[in-house]
């Protein structure tokens, strides 16, 4: 049996999750709008990934004897600018995502679930990934300015990006 405090924690960190994905969503309707496909495949990929581990939290909650309670999932920003201002939210997000499991993890050791940070190592692993990967395509579009031939490279290799959920499963 989960506690309440973890409990609530957990839920709180499912709404994150979701918000995640409504963001990148949004992110990939900005991008498909600019006639970037390949950005807008690499949001579509994340947003997937996100909602993965919405469902990993909301499975785990589940198993643990805890009750879900979804919340409202706040509008997400429409409009980012330009790619290196998008990619720049997508890191302070996943930053901000890294912060919350951290302090998820700071619950489950204070309540001494080893059960629950067995669980919550695997999203910290996740969320070092996370970040570097925004840091990788940051990297780029600096690289790159307002060059539109490196724009258009780049919106190439983002379109290889497939989402394939974790063997580790949900």
């Amino acid at each position: 049996m989960i506690s309440k405090k973890l409990q609530i924690a957990i839920n709180e960190q499912i709404n994150k999750e979701l918000f995640s994905e409504y963001l990148y969503i949004s992110m990939q309707a900005w991008f498909a709008n600019q006639n970037l496909d390949g950005f807008a495949n690499w949001m579509d990929a994340q947003g997937k990934e996100e909602r993965f581990h919405a469902l990993k939290f909301y499975n785990y909650l589940l198993e643990r004897g805890g009750k879900v309670e979804l919340k409202a999932i706040e509008q997400p920003t429409i409009d980012f600018g330009t790619p290196l201002k998008a990619f720049t939210a997508v890191l302070k997000h996943e930053q901000f995502i890294s912060k919350s499991i951290n302090d998820l993890m700071d619950i489950a050791i204070k309540e001494n679930d080893h059960a629950c940070k067995s669980f919550l190592q695997w999203f910290v692993d996740e969320q070092v990934e996370e970040e570097t990967n925004a840091e990788k395509v940051i990297a780029k579009l600096k690289m790159i300015g307002d060059n539109s031939y490196g724009i258009l490279m780049l919106d190439t290799e983002l379109g290889t990006r497939v989402f394939t959920p974790p063997v580790t499963g949900a």
